[in-house]
């Protein structure tokens, strides 16, 4: 009972916190732990092949390999099985890397001096400014450049120790728009035997205005120096939407949140989730960046997901996690011990599982275990019987008066026979029975064993027994014994006939 009582008042803290207007800035701790083991950081580049036919003086085929970057930012899995959702944009570019390639490898081999990016550029020489636009896309039969052109994805996630080599994934799906959300699957190891932590999704995004939340990202690859940015933000006005996202506004104005919020953009936090602060659910992406912020839905999420053939679900690790993590922030640090250990065992580099293990551990048995004020808790006192005895006793007196009252209300005159008080009865029959004593002896007549031999008296008519006066009959007074004639049976003084044959009795 007691447990029950402290788990109630646990949750019951917890939708207090939750209810909290958004302009206290007052969040529940723990709120994003749900999602923060599934973001990932995730890193695109193009890697290119390009050959040079240098026919300018002797003829040479000059082979470079160039590594260029498209984008950097986060991303969240959300099925087991590693699927990534994060934005078009950090996996596309719509600058062309092969004109970037050809650049370089002009600038490297003819030593001229031009811009190394994504620019067509020109060189005083007209041979080699001829020889330089023939190197440049698209590729025809007089190309100075064959140009070859490799995407590479690579998923560095949640972990600890830190992956430095990372997971390689496919592009499954793109979005129309740098901004759109874009769909990854893994096609190298993933780590964990039952697959990979997942982030839960929500079902659309909260309308009010100035609803709370929370951004979870990183600006580097995870690892023992570089933790998740986790920023408190607020919803502004509108709905999200593909084109121009729901922006981010302070209720107290005291933050300038899109300037605050560019900013992680710019350092890494594209296409970071936002978190609700309801259920700790995504119910978006960042985009932007400089001096602003928005945010698309996950609407919008659900969408690309669908159309790239992916359904997103939880996991084994998930259920196990989520376990745990509801006795963690209701303070009974005992039970949940063991189920942040089931989750390392299933997905050994959890970082959120393993720091809340350590927490757990600390303060297990302590004052503030919950599960241990239990055990030392003394009993309650029970409730003593003597009351309901009492109560009991009268119920049953009660009930017994009410049942009397019934019977004498049912119980009325006309329904008595017309009979002489039991008593009186008995009366009269003992002074018979008297009597009939010196009578013959008659044969015995067997009694009815079924009778009912109760008397009952009726103490509401009451009644006189008149004391009887026995009779002493003197020698004189004894009447002489007779016999029937016919059968031998000995008669009474007033009997005219025979009570065994009939016979009559001459007198």
């Amino acid at each position: 009972m007691a447990r029950l009582t402290a788990l109630a008042g646990g949750v019951a803290a917890t939708l207090v916190l939750l209810a909290l207007p958004a302009s206290a800035h007052e969040h529940p701790s723990g709120i994003t732990d749900l999602v923060t083991p599934a973001v990932v950081r995730v890193e695109a580049s193009s890697h290119i092949e390009i050959t040079l036919l240098d026919h300018v003086g002797e003829l040479m085929h000059v082979e470079r390999s160039y590594d260029v970057p498209l984008g950097v930012g986060t991303g969240i899995v959300v099925n087991p099985e590693g699927a990534v959702v994060t934005l078009t944009r950090v996996v596309k570019t719509d600058k062309d890397v092969a004109v970037y390639a050809a650049n370089k490898i002009f600038a490297e081999h003819h030593k001229v001096k031009i811009p190394i990016d994504f620019e067509r550029h020109k060189v005083k020489d007209d041979l080699l400014e001829h020889h330089l636009k023939e190197c440049y896309p698209p590729k025809t039969n007089v190309s100075t450049c064959i140009i070859n052109v490799t995407t590479n994805v690579t998923i560095f996630p949640n972990v600890s120790p830190a992956d430095p080599k990372g997971i390689k994934a496919d592009i499954v799906k793109t979005g129309p728009l740098p901004d759109s959300p874009a769909v990854l699957i893994p096609t190298g190891r993933t780590v964990g035997s039952v697959g990979m932590p997942t982030a839960p999704l929500a079902d659309k995004v909260p309308d009010q205005q100035g609803s709370p939340t929370n951004v979870a990202g990183f600006t580097d690859r995870p690892g023992a120096n570089v933790k998740e940015a986790v920023e408190i933000a607020h919803l502004g006005k509108g709905g999200g939407g593909q084109d121009a996202g729901r922006s981010f506004a302070d209720p107290e104005k005291k933050v300038d949140e899109p300037v605050k919020l560019g900013a992680l953009v710019d350092r890494g936090l594209l296409g970071a989730p936002v978190i609700g602060d309801k259920d700790g659910h995504v119910i978006g992406m960042l985009i932007g960046g400089g001096k602003e912020a928005r945010m698309i839905g996950v609407r919008e999420i659900l969408a690309a997901l669908a159309k790239a053939g992916v359904a997103p679900r939880r996991g084994a690790i998930d259920a196990a996690f989520e376990a745990a993590l509801t006795r963690y922030h209701t303070k009974y640090y005992t039970e949940a011990a063991p189920g942040f250990q089931r989750v390392l065992e299933l997905y050994p580099g959890n970082v959120v599982a393993a720091k809340l293990l350590q927490t757990s551990l600390q303060k297990r048995g302590g004052p503030e275990d919950a599960g241990s004020r239990q055990t030392v808790a003394p009993a309650p006192r029970s409730m003593p019987l003597w009351p309901l005895i009492v109560a009991a006793g009268v119920l049953f007196v009660a009930a017994g008066a009410g049942a009397f009252l019934l019977w004498r209300r049912r119980r009325t005159p006309d329904d008595q026979p017309d009979q002489p008080p039991p008593l009186v009865a008995a009366a009269a029959a003992a002074a018979s029975a008297s009597a009939v004593s010196s009578a013959p002896t008659s044969p015995p007549v067997p009694l009815d064993e079924g009778a009912n031999q109760t008397v009952v008296v009726r103490r509401s008519q009451p009644f006189q027994v008149v004391p009887q006066q026995k009779q002493v009959l003197t020698a004189q007074d004894q009447p002489s014994v007779k016999y029937c004639t016919a059968c031998g049976m000995r008669l009474g003084a007033a009997h005219r006939f025979c009570g065994y044959c009939g016979h009559p009795i001459e007198t």
